[in-house]
């Protein structure tokens, strides 16, 4: 990690900056310090310098094939000793409206009327009462999501689980015209913040007092996940990454799974420079990479595409991590998490700002003994848009338990990819086209454009496409079977 000093220039933006977050009372001393600290690192020009002649592929002892870890005994006794090691926690902080929701995107409904938060609940509360244990689940929500999420908790109340919730950092939007916080430039509203990123779990975890209390329990290890990812699922077939963790003194887990071309730009487990670490695509399309070659222009050309190739990286991060709590309370406190920092331009009220952001899955380079576990694909199930939806409301998926579980009948290992147009974005829409979701156990793919409805009991095979041509309905009749069809109109059914 190279280190930049800030220029003089640079060292009177940052004292300026300090004077007008100190006047900032809607944010606690700590988000203040962690805000000035990511801004000066950021200014510093501190940047990770990636070799890419230096990049390994990681051994089965780095990135450990599911497969090979010791199963758990049957022994209820080692079950309950293994759980009441175990926090849950989901990062909360999205909203749901990029599918056109307002509130929290864990509330959306998932399928049968249970939405993310509620099969999570079912999930852990399940173990508790199998086993006699207590793993609690704790909820990072940010200021988008606190209020309504603390409303709908309270629904769980005589769950047989522990639900603790606590926000993420708060930080200012910074202004890029002048380098000031836009809440000190007069916008009062929501939109002069942001939360930055679940790189800010460890600290957050720390300030809210949530870590001493866990600590103070006994609890040693903490599964993070995006609430929206139906396949990071709390059962018993995760003990057997807690007991390997454990044995080998892990203090950091990342869950990977086989790259598909759908997961082009997702990130992967690297060995570089004896240690373990998350790349980026961030990191490759950028002036950081160094090596030889005959033009920066094609140096970067050439290693885009590898990295993008399931040739040479094979595994991408499902963003489901296990980690040492006790690692988590020594790195925080000696300041030694310092993520790569992502700036993310947005514009509000026509006014260009910059927020700058860190990921979790960053930080595993800093945890002793760091490892990942190639994971089954049934680990990775997020649900980001009403594609997603209709994959896990189809045929495609059973719900049993608080479970989602892949239905055995689909021979293909990949699931149909979907292509819905911007009638169907927001889940109301999405719902009201559908008289019913269609059978796609032997879909392999599916594009809709335009006005379409679906009947009842359709049933889609193959690779299909329907159009509707530009102000024409376009409806399915009920128990329509499509298979290998390109649809222009009622002609073509």
């Amino acid at each position: 990690m190279a280190t930049a000093t800030l220029n003089a220039t640079d060292a009177e933006k940052i004292n300026k900056l300090k004077s007008d977050v100190a006047s900032l009372s809607q944010i606690s001393e700590n988000e203040k310090s962690g805000f000035i600290n990511l801004v000066a690192r950021y200014l510093s020009g501190e940047a990770q310098h990636v070799d890419w002649s230096k990049i390994q592929t990681p051994t089965d002892e780095v990135v450990v094939p599911y497969d090979t870890l010791a199963p758990v005994s049957e022994d209820a006794a080692e079950t309950k000793s293994l759980l009441d090691k175990l926090v849950v926690l989901k990062l909360n902080g999205g909203l749901g409206t990029t599918m056109g929701c307002t509130g929290p995107k864990s509330v959306i409904e998932v399928r049968n009327g249970l939405t993310f938060l509620d099969l999570i609940v079912i999930q852990i509360e399940s173990l508790n009462k199998k086993y006699g244990c207590s793993v609690p689940l704790l909820l990072m929500n940010s200021f988008n999501t606190h209020d309504d999420t603390s409303k709908i908790i309270e629904k769980y109340a005589n769950s047989n689980i522990e639900i603790h919730t606590f926000n993420q950092s708060q930080y200012p939007r910074l202004v890029v015209e002048d380098f000031k916080p836009l809440p000190s430039k007069g916008n009062t509203g929501k939109d002069a913040w942001y939360p930055p990123g679940h790189g800010d779990v460890f600290s957050s975890l720390k300030n809210s007092g949530k870590l001493d209390a866990l600590l103070s329990k006994g609890k040693e290890y903490v599964f993070v996940a995006n609430s929206d990812n139906l396949g990071a699922i709390v059962d018993l077939s995760i003990l057997e990454i807690l007991k390997h963790l454990i044995n080998n003194k892990n203090e950091y887990c990342m869950e990977v799974t086989p790259k598909t071309l759908a997961d082009v730009k997702g990130g992967t487990l690297i060995s570089y420079e004896g240690k373990v670490q998350l790349l980026e695509i961030a990191q490759v399309a950028d002036e950081h990479i160094t090596g030889e070659s005959s033009t920066p222009d094609e140096m970067l050309a050439q290693v885009v595409n590898e990295f993008k190739s399931i040739e040479k990286f094979k595994i991408f991060n499902t963003n489901n991590l296990w980690i040492n709590l006790q690692a988590i309370n020594r790195l925080v406190q000696a300041g030694s998490l310092k993520m790569e920092i992502i700036p993310n331009p947005k514009e509000v009220d026509g006014i260009k700002v910059l927020q700058l952001e860190t990921a979790a899955g960053a930080a595993i380079r800093f945890f002793d003994h760091a490892i990942g576990i190639n994971v089954p694909r049934s680990r990775f199930l997020p649900v980001k848009a009403t594609s997603d939806l209709l994959l896990v409301q189809s045929d495609l998926y059973t719900l049993n338990d608080g479970f989602v579980t892949r239905n055995p009948a689909r021979a293909n290992p990949a699931n149909p990819s979907i292509d819905l147009g911007p009638e169907f974005k927001k889940v109301s829409n999405f719902l009201s086209r559908f008289k019913s979701i269609p059978s796609i156990i032997e879909l392999d793919s599916l594009k809709v454009t335009g006005d379409v409805w679906f009947g009842a009991g359709v049933t889609l095979k193959g690779k299909v496409t329907i159009t509707a041509k530009s102000g024409a309905k376009l409806e399915i009749p009920d128990g329509k079977v499509i298979e290998n069809k390109d649809i222009n109109g009622p002609e073509d059914i």
